[in-house]
C-alpha cells in the first residue's frame, strides 16, 4: 500500500499550529491525506487549512481544543466524527517552563502531565482500537531527548515523554501484527516558534545546530514504518547520549514480547 492508502484518507494532527505540527500537517495533505487539525489557537489553525488546501487540493477541518483539558480526548474524538482515520500524530506536548518542580504550583505541572500523558493515553487507546479493526493505519509520538532520563527544570517533562516512549513501544508491539505503524519520534533542539520563545524569554540564542522542523517531520513519516523509535540525527545504530540506538530499542521489545508471552498466553 502507498502512503495515501494505509494512512488516509484523514489524518489528525494534534498540536498542529506550528512548529513541527503544521510541517507534518502540510506534508501529509501533500501526499493525498485529508487532515483534521487541532491545537487550541483557532486563527493559526484556520490559516493553516487555508493554506493546506491552496497548496494540495486536500480537505482541511480545524478544532481549536486545548490539550490541557481534561476533556480534550474526548473533545478530539468528537470532532472526527465519522471520518475514517488512519493516521494520528501527538505532536503537541513541549515544556514551556524550564523550572525546577518545587518553583512551580502544582496546577501547572498537572496541565503539562493532562496534555502530554493522559489526553495522549485516551487518544492511543480510541485510534488503536480503530485502526487495528480497520487493519491499516499509523500513529507518530513526537517525543523529546528529554524521554531517556530524569534531569534537573525537567522532572514532569522527561517524566512525561519517558511514558510516552515506552506507550509507544509497547503500542508497536500490539499493533504490528494488524498492519498498524506506532513510531516514536525523537526530537533533539528543533527550530519552532514555540523553542524560539523559550529562549526568548531566558535571554538565549537559537543554537547553530537547531534542526529544521520540516526535516524532523520528514523524518518521521519517512521512518513510520520503521518503528518502535527513530532518534532524529542518529542512525539506527547509533545511542543518544546515556541510552540505547533505535535498534537496541526494537530488539528489547521483541524480546520482552516473546518472553511475556509465555506467562500472559498459556493455554
Amino acid at each position: 500500500m502507498d502512503f495515501s492508502e494505509k494512512h488516509g484518507p484523514w489524518a489528525v494532527i494534534a498540536g498542529a499550529s506550528e512548529g513541527t505540527g503544521r510541517e507534518f500537517a502540510r506534508q501529509i495533505a501533500a501526499q493525498g491525506v485529508n487532515c483534521l487539525l487541532i491545537a487550541r489557537r483557532k486563527g493559526p489553525l484556520l490559516a493553516l487549512a487555508d493554506e493546506i488546501r491552496a497548496e494540495t487540493g486536500s480537505e482541511c477541518r480545524t478544532a481549536a481544543i486545548d490539550l490541557a483539558r481534561s476533556d480534550a480526548a474526548e473533545a478530539l474524538i468528537a470532532a472526527c466524527g465519522s471520518l475514517d482515520i488512519g493516521l494520528f500524530v501527538a505532536n503537541a506536548g513541549s515544556d514551556p517552563f524550564g523550572q525546577k518542580l518545587l518553583d512551580r504550583p502544582l496546577s501547572g505541572w498537572k496541565d503539562l502531565i493532562q496534555r502530554n500523558v493522559v489526553t495522549l493515553f485516551d487518544c492511543c487507546y480510541h485510534f488503536a482500537g480503530t485502526m487495528k479493526a480497520r487493519g491499516k493505519g499509523g500513529m507518530i509520538l513526537v517525543n523529546s531527548g528529554a524521554c531517556w532520563g530524569g534531569a534537573t527544570y525537567m522532572a514532569v517533562y522527561s517524566a512525561s515523554k519517558a511514558f510516552d516512549l515506552n506507550l509507544g513501544e509497547a503500542l508497536w508491539a500490539e499493533l504490528r501484527p494488524f498492519g498498524v505503524d506506532v513510531l516514536n519520534l525523537v526530537m533533539g533542539e528543533t527550530d519552532t516558534p514555540e523553542l524560539r520563545r523559550f529562549l526568548a524569554a531566558k535571554d538565549l540564542p537559537l543554537p547553530e545546530t537547531a534542526a529544521d522542523a520540516g526535516a524532523v517531520a520528514r523524518l518521521g513519516l519517512e521512518q513510520l514504518p520503521n518503528g518502535p523509535t527513530c532518534n532524529w540525527g542518529l542512525g539506527p545504530d547509533e545511542a543518544p547520549f546515556g541510552a540505547s540506538s533505535a535498534n537496541a530499542r526494537r530488539d528489547r521489545v521483541v524480546m520482552i514480547e516473546q518472553v511475556s508471552k509465555r506467562f500472559y498466553e498459556k493455554g
